[in-house]
């Protein structure tokens, strides 16, 4: 299994708004990171900076790359796209992050 980090940036005044639209999240979309693989992913808020901090496992990694294909995946980015920074494919700007200490 390996782990994989990465931040987002919320638009401020929109915390709430994430946390209902992630309390929602859709079946198919749930599947869909199911079916990839994707195991214990989780997203934290900061909120003095905005920042998300997001954290997943999965057992083959090269498996994220074709979620960007996926329409689900672009109907969710649309979606949340107005209450994040995102690219403009409607993904979310995200900065992949470096593990440098994990205790097991």
């Amino acid at each position: 299994m390996v782990r994989i980090a990465f931040k987002m940036k919320l638009f401020s005044g929109y915390e709430q708004e994430y946390e209902k639209r992630h309390k929602e999240i859709w079946p198919e979309l749930a599947a869909l990171l199911s079916e990839t693989g994707i195991t214990d992913y989780s997203i934290f808020h900061d909120k003095n900076t905005n920042d998300l901090f997001a954290v997943l496992k999965i057992a083959n990694p090269e498996l994220i790359k074709k979620l960007p294909e996926q329409p689900i995946m672009q109907k969710w980015w649309a979606f949340m796209g107005d209450i994040m920074e995102s690219n403009p494919d409607n993904s979310p700007v995200s900065l992949p992050l470096k593990e440098v200490f994990y205790l097991a």
